[in-house]
């Protein structure tokens, strides 16, 4: 088994070595490959790996002239994989850390169910009973996603190996022959609902996606963007969910786009209500460069 990890890098110096360190001290599988793939950070963190792992062969370095976005970084490290001829490749962020048998344990899971994306039970790193996803689980009819066992106490409740409808990218196990059928990101997302839209396109696919809950791993949840309550975070989201559901719901469409309407609506007016415009106005910002079919990074945020 060759595995490559791939960890996208943005400014990301405080959360790089513990991620890393945690891989390299997991067992599990014969080879290991961990890219990093790096957006163009302004801050010192690509150096400062450099530095640190020089000669060590199990990690390769890749450097973007420009933040392409998340999906795009992560194809450049796809690709990487292939010419190393990766049997699976795991993306991952990198403001987590992974427990020491996480990989074994996703190996085991995907050896069981062959031909299936794999991903790991999810905690928050500041407090290790605590889960962020226990996979993911989508509505019958607008098809909105949620994360099972967001903010429960972990007392053994989704302890069970099952297949599940929607996977964060946080952490995604890949097998070479899912992305030969499937393909790889949708790079019009640059951030956010990628992970979602790839989940949709696996199901149309046929091909399964196994939650494995004897893999674990801890996440620091919103470092690696900006947080849940940035207007970074509500503009892709405005124009991305849009986007999503377009490729994906058919004729489900329009009774999403009243859904869609107003729950914008309702949040946009309780941003207003406590001072928050701008999240309001990035929203708006959002859906107009959805219906002007402005995709990828937004201008706004170069």
């Amino acid at each position: 088994m060759k595995l490559a990890v791939i960890l996208v890098n943005y400014n990301g110096k405080k959360y790089n070595t513990a991620c890393i360190e945690s891989i390299l001290a997991s067992g599990g599988v014969e080879e290991i490959k961990i890219i990093v793939v790096d957006n163009a950070s302004q801050d010192d963190s690509m150096r400062l790996l450099e530095e640190r792992y020089a000669g060590d062969e199990r990690l390769s370095f890749i450097r973007l002239d420009d933040n392409y976005g998340f999906s795009y970084a992560n194809n450049v490290g796809i690709r990487s994989a292939v010419e190393w001829e990766a049997d699976a490749v795991l993306l991952l962020n990198n403001d987590t850390e992974i427990a020491s048998d996480m990989l074994l344990r996703l190996w085991e899971c995907a050896k069981r169910h062959s031909g299936s994306m794999v991903v790991p039970k999810i905690y928050y790193s500041d407090d290790r009973k605590r889960l962020w996803s226990a996979g993911g689980s989508v509505s019958r009819v607008i098809r909105k996603v949620r994360h099972i066992g967001l903010d429960e106490t972990d007392v053994g409740q989704y302890d069970q190996e099952r297949e599940i409808a929607f996977a964060t990218g946080c952490c995604l196990w890949i097998p070479m022959e899912v992305i030969r059928r499937a393909g790889t990101l949708d790079e019009r997302f640059f951030l956010y609902y990628e992970d979602t839209e790839y989940s949709f396109r696996l199901q149309k696919l046929g091909i399964p996606i196994w939650y494995c809950p004897k893999a674990v791993m801890y996440h620091k949840v919103g470092a690696s963007t900006k947080g849940a309550d940035s207007p970074l975070c509500a503009y892709y989201i405005a124009r991305n969910w849009l986007l999503c559901s377009r490729l994906h719901l058919g004729r489900r469409y329009p009774l999403f786009l009243a859904y869609y309407a107003l729950n914008r609506t309702v949040c946009c007016a309780l941003w207003l209500v406590r001072g928050k415009k701008e999240l309001a106005r990035e929203t708006l910002r959002g859906i107009g460069d959805y219906r002007k079919g402005r995709f990828g990074r937004a201008a706004y945020d170069r």
